[in-house]
């Protein structure tokens, strides 16, 4: 972890950050971390003219992306990623929780129709049992995404989560900012920092 990322994730840990400077530095991670994404994408040689007149050999991605944000702490982290990926698609999914069984299962979803053939962020701040992902991976491989093409992006992950998510689905690729210590009995990620999408949102 760098320095830098460190800092900033002391900074929306701290109970005593206000809402705006929460926002604010949640955003920040949430750049580091989708930039961090876009490195795993396919890249093929471009040449292209300078303002100079010279020429350079550059690079250009290969493929599509598309973004699914599951509803509601997932959609804190769109803005971050319409600021770094100008012409990306949006999905959204929701994933609530059933009451009788405490699981999460899936409500609905407004996808891409061709998201059989994007690359797929998944974006959700915490991963904590990680149910929602699994179900939300479930839902995108019935719509035909390959799991090489998936990338789940979190701010916080606790190893239950990342274990249940990967043994599920062993092709997609996880991105975080830290692994905590693990889950209490309640399924919070210690020492985590709380509900992000009440604080993000101002519902707390």
């Amino acid at each position: 972890m760098t320095p830098q990322l460190r800092t900033l994730l002391t900074i929306v840990r701290d109970n005593k950050t206000k809402r705006n400077d929460f926002i604010f530095y949640a955003d920040r991670i949430n750049r580091l971390l989708i930039e961090e994404g876009l490195n795993f994408l396919p890249t093929r040689e471009k040449i292209i003219e300078t303002r100079t007149g010279s020429e350079y050999k550059g690079s250009e991605f290969v493929g599509k992306i598309c973004a699914v944000p599951i509803i509601r702490a997932g959609l804190s982290m769109e803005n971050s990623i319409r600021e770094v990926a100008k012409k990306i698609r949006i999905g959204h999914i929701l994933i609530q929780r059933n009451e009788e069984t405490a699981e999460p299962m899936f409500f609905k979803e407004w996808l891409p129709g061709d998201i059989d053939t994007r690359f797929v962020f998944i974006l959700d701040p915490m991963l904590a049992t990680g149910g929602s992902a699994i179900e939300t991976i479930r839902v995108l491989k019935e719509r035909g995404v390959q799991e090489s093409k998936i990338i789940f992006i979190n701010l916080v992950a606790a190893p239950e989560g990342i274990e249940a998510v990967l043994s599920a689905y062993p092709g997609i690729r996880i991105i975080t900012a830290e692994i905590d210590g693990g889950l209490n009995a309640q399924a919070y990620i210690l020492p985590g920092l709380g509900d992000f999408g009440d604080i993000y949102f101002g519902t707390d």
